[in-house]
């Protein structure tokens, strides 16, 4: 059970007078984000805001975030949306460069930790996640690799599903990991070894964790996959179970923040601006990991004990900058691409 903390609706009474309405209050703000948020929103998502500033808000879906970025900045003169949510730091470069956000900078970023917080105030974390290697428990008793290395061992690769890069964000995100361990020299062969070693590669993440993992049937008792995975089988077993059936591994994780921006050229960047508070309180953070199964980037927000109990949170996951995945990551997934199929 998610334990909530009321956030009084007399706060986001006064943030609302706080923004002023200079182009007066609209009955609705339309929100653009990408489809695996949009679909999990419901009646009871955005209520506690409306209830408090007597704006509904409608979602756009769009798409992955690649599409919903492209969307924003074809549409930038005349906006579908008055806010977007969900561009991560792979996708987030491009959208700077299209100048698609007006600034803003939230009274709430002091409860954000510091890592999250990008160096711009045209966009805010809302939420991070971890894409990392999981196992299955009923062939490891313990974490059966430590280090990156270990999956060059045959065996070990054997017995690995990863995503393709080009088609799967988990997938891209496990690329750049390795691109962070190895660097520019060393991770072709690292990739080299696993080709050799018999990996196998889904187009996918529910091919790879669904068909794939062993955990399901297939032959793959290592899959690419979240450190929420874990806190999922739990959640949604037919049976109650103590302990979760797969582990995460911390070696190769790599952290995706999703951030939302005020849109520019919305005739409502102050109650676009409130929004994106709500979405950074406590009691709208608090329902993000059994929601979306992601964790929330407020740092005063509660998590529910399925997080607490069956998952780790990695200390120190490989990120990089996202200039430089705009500048490379093309090349980087055409080079993967030469490696694994050439």
């Amino acid at each position: 059970m998610v334990l909530r903390r009321i956030l009084p609706l007399l706060v986001l009474v006064a943030v609302a007078a706080a923004c002023g309405d200079d182009a007066g209050e609209p009955e609705t703000l339309r929100l653009m984000a990408h489809n695996s948020f949009a679909g999990s929103v419901s009646e009871e998502t955005f209520a506690p805001f409306t209830e408090a500033t007597g704006i509904s808000v409608e979602m756009i879906a769009a798409g992955d975030a690649g599409s919903m970025v492209n969307q924003a900045a074809l549409s930038k003169d005349n906006p579908l949306a008055d806010l977007l949510f969900g561009v991560d730091d792979t996708f987030l470069s491009r959208a700077l460069d299209e100048e698609i956000f007006a600034p803003y900078q939230s009274r709430l970023l002091d409860s954000v930790e510091p890592g999250l917080i990008p160096d711009t105030d045209l966009v805010t974390p809302i939420d991070y996640g971890d894409v990392c290697l999981n196992y299955d428990k009923a062939f490891f008793a313990d974490t059966p690799v430590t280090e990156l290395d270990q999956l060059r061992e045959p065996d070990v690769a054997r017995a690995l599903t990863v995503e393709h890069p080009a088609t799967s964000s988990p997938g891209l995100a496990f690329l750049l990991a390795t691109i962070d361990e190895y660097g520019e020299e060393g991770w072709g062969e690292f990739w080299s070894d696993l080709r050799e070693g018999g990996v196998n590669v889904a187009p996918d993440w529910d091919t790879a964790y669904y068909n794939d993992f062993t955990r399901y049937g297939g032959d793959s008792s290592l899959v690419v996959s979240y450190a929420s995975s874990p806190p999922a089988e739990v959640i949604f077993a037919t049976e109650p179970l103590d302990e979760a059936p797969t582990g995460v591994i911390e070696a190769g994780c790599y952290r995706q923040v999703e951030y939302a921006g005020v849109l520019a050229g919305t005739e409502y960047p102050e109650a676009a601006a409130e929004l994106i508070d709500y979405m950074l309180s406590v009691r709208f953070q608090e329902t993000i990991p059994l929601t979306w199964f992601v964790f929330p980037v407020n740092t005063d927000a509660e998590l529910p004990t399925e997080f607490v109990d069956h998952t780790i949170v990695p200390d120190d996951p490989a990120r990089l900058d996202p200039a430089t995945i705009a500048e490379n990551r093309d090349r980087w997934i055409d080079e993967w691409v030469a490696v694994m199929e050439g």
